[in-house]
């Protein structure tokens, strides 16, 4: 039997964020002083991006634009991939495993109200984030319900994503 642990329990309820048009080097210069890999992207309460150090490197220093001259939302990760605070810290890890991702927005009706890395959870639970990758690579994972975001086929918001082919849908895109 498994610990059940929701993910507000471990989560930082106080997320960074920056402006979708906020340039990268002001991005970056917050990310630098608060010693984070990343800011979420939000209007109006609602993530809407993530800007990732990985998105600083591959999208402004490697093509070598100036970061001043690009804005947040010109190099953001889109959709943010989320989950409810509700949801057990084991479902997390398994979202982040299957994404490939080290961080997850903490959404509840539309707001971001946390984020949850693979550091929180390693805290509590130092093997987990590698046991669900090997249950990912052997097909054992199980099917993944019930998440709340941005459909990545339509981008419509729903509490109620469902992996598909590699994709979290929402109810009218599964099968698509």
């Amino acid at each position: 039997m498994r610990a059940r642990v929701p993910v507000m329990e471990i989560m930082t309820r106080t997320p960074v964020t920056v402006s979708p048009d906020e340039t990268v080097d002001k991005a970056a210069a917050i990310m630098r002083a608060r010693d984070i890999g990343s800011l979420f992207v939000v209007e109006s309460g609602q993530p809407t991006g993530i800007v990732t150090e990985r998105d600083i490197v591959t999208k402004v220093a490697a093509p070598n634009v100036q970061p001043r001259a690009l804005r947040v939302r010109d190099i953001m990760s889109v959709p943010v991939v989320s989950i409810h605070p509700h949801a057990e810290v084991v479902e997390a890890a398994r979202v982040m495993s299957d994404r490939k991702i080290r961080r997850l927005a903490v959404v509840d009706g539309g707001k971001l109200v946390g984020v949850i890395t693979e550091n929180d959870i390693l805290r509590i639970w130092p093997h987990l984030v590698e046991i669900t990758r090997e249950y990912a690579r052997a097909g054992l994972d199980e099917d993944l319900r019930g998440i709340e975001g941005h459909c990545e086929a339509c981008g419509i918001y729903s509490t109620n994503l469902v992996l598909d082919k590699k994709l979290l849908v929402c109810p009218d895109c599964r099968g698509g």
